[in-house]
């Protein structure tokens, strides 16, 4: 009796480790941001209303993340993106960047495959250590109870290297047990449902748990590998470089420019 009773436990415990090692889901988040925006209208010949909806698309985006115990991937859903806007208006900004972010919990490693003006790079760095506050104010957010976590960090405020301190606002359920979350954010005992910083807010609005149909997870490998530090050296001048031929352009338009973001 006693050895049918060992024999229980013990599948048991291989069925809760095994399912442990399974355990995976996907995410998908919408991003949007506030913009608090005075456009004169003599600047821009009335194209006020336009340029505002051009900006709106470029901030409301959707992004699926796969996960599992220890890896993820983190990008576009391509297929409900919006269609690109032409015109004269250069409009520079950061929305935590572009293309398949790769993020591993347990090697505290990333890989970012981004695409800078036409090349691909393959950005590999240590995941940052975040220190996170956890608070006791909790909400719903669908069927899931989150909690609020706070994080004061310093971040590049423009291109000329200056530093300034962001507060970032995450809701995370420990009924999801990942520590992983949006874009770069991770290391919180569940997974983040809410994102909030500067004026963007990343929320996620369907999460698929352990589908039937089996999730691969593979780190992106094409591109020129730099570590980050290398990688924002040369978006840096690249940007520079971009301002200041867009500056030197003269076909007799008025023509401006918009940063938004960090």
């Amino acid at each position: 009796m006693l050895t049918n009773v060992k024999v229980l436990i013990l599948v048991l415990i291989s069925s809760i480790t095994i399912s442990a090692q399974e355990f995976q889901g996907i995410a998908t988040y919408k991003t949007q941001r506030k913009l608090d925006l005075k456009i004169d209208s003599t600047q821009v010949g009335g194209m006020q209303d336009e340029i505002m909806a051009m900006l709106k698309k470029q901030f409301e985006k959707t992004y699926i993340l796969t996960f599992n115990k220890e890896e993820s991937t983190y990008k576009e859903d391509k297929s409900l993106a919006p269609p690109s806007t032409g015109g004269s208006v250069m409009i520079v900004a950061s929305v935590g960047g572009s293309g398949e972010l790769y993020k591993n919990i347990k090697s505290q490693h990333y890989v970012k495959q981004s695409d800078l003006l036409g090349k691909v790079f393959l950005v590999q760095d240590s995941l940052e250590t975040l220190s996170w506050k956890l608070q006791s104010e909790t909400k719903n957010i669908g069927t899931y109870t989150c909690f609020k976590a706070t994080l004061e960090r310093e971040v590049n405020s423009d291109l000329d290297g200056s530093k300034e301190m962001q507060t970032v606002t995450a809701w995370y359920t420990p009924q999801i047990p990942v520590s992983n979350g949006p874009e770069e954010f991770q290391g919180l005992p569940g997974l983040i449902l809410e994102l909030s910083y500067d004026s963007q807010t990343i929320l996620c609005s369907k999460i698929s748990l352990n589908p039937t149909k089996q999730i691969t997870i593979k780190q992106p490998t094409a591109g020129k590998a730099v570590t980050q530090a290398e990688f924002d050296a040369i978006m840096t001048k690249k940007m520079k470089e971009m301002e200041s031929q867009y500056e030197r352009e003269d076909d007799g338009e008025r023509s401006f420019k918009i940063k938004i973001g960090n």
